[in-house]
């Protein structure tokens, strides 16, 4: 088991029983999963930029990503239907746990000038969606091997019902928020 998982059940789950008045512990919120997504617009032009994307997703998230597809043809882009336009990669349970230990300690520490994540970024059902301007910044990632720097988009769905549980949710597993 994880030490995010660990200290979800052991300390966060009782502390948010005890401020959001929950009556037992099946109530309490909880994460559900993260997903990963890689989207390349220059993959249309150079396919072997989305082989090193899903490479780079492989080693970043410890799992195989799916390429995703255009849904509809938009000639203003040159994309056509059912081209492939990125990568994503889905994780649950204990590889969830273990990235986003991965995320809170090591990878989001490396960015330049970090002084926390803006709290603007949550759906309204407290799920929060951050992105990443460089993959460089996870260790799994050689600087030498890099073609091109590319952008990551991470979501973090849990099942609270409010932004206000998803913040203290998130906020107590060790992600920083900007005062």
């Amino acid at each position: 088991m994880s030490r995010l998982k660990e200290k979800y059940l052991k300390e966060i789950v009782p502390v948010m029983i005890k401020e959001f008045g929950y009556r037992n512990v099946m109530e309490a919120p909880k994460l559900e999963k993260v997903v990963l997504n890689m989207g390349l617009g220059e993959a249309i032009h150079n396919i072997k930029v989305l082989d090193s994307a899903v490479e780079e997703l492989a080693l970043i998230s410890g799992q195989k990503p799916v390429i995703t597809r255009a849904k509809r043809s938009i000639a203003s882009f040159k994309v056509r239907e059912g081209m492939p336009i990125g990568c994503m990669v889905t994780l649950r349970s204990e590889r969830m746990y273990y990235f986003l230990d991965k995320l809170f300690n090591v990878a989001l520490p490396r960015v330049r000038d970090f002084r926390g994540l803006s709290d603007k970024a949550f759906d309204g059902r407290g799920n929060y969606t951050l992105g990443i301007k460089e993959q460089i910044i996870f260790p799994e990632i050689n600087y030498e091997k890099i073609d091109k720097v590319k952008g990551l988009n991470i979501t973090i769905v849990t099942t609270t019902k409010t932004d206000a549980e998803g913040r203290f949710l998130l906020e107590k597993m060790g992600l920083l928020f900007r005062m």
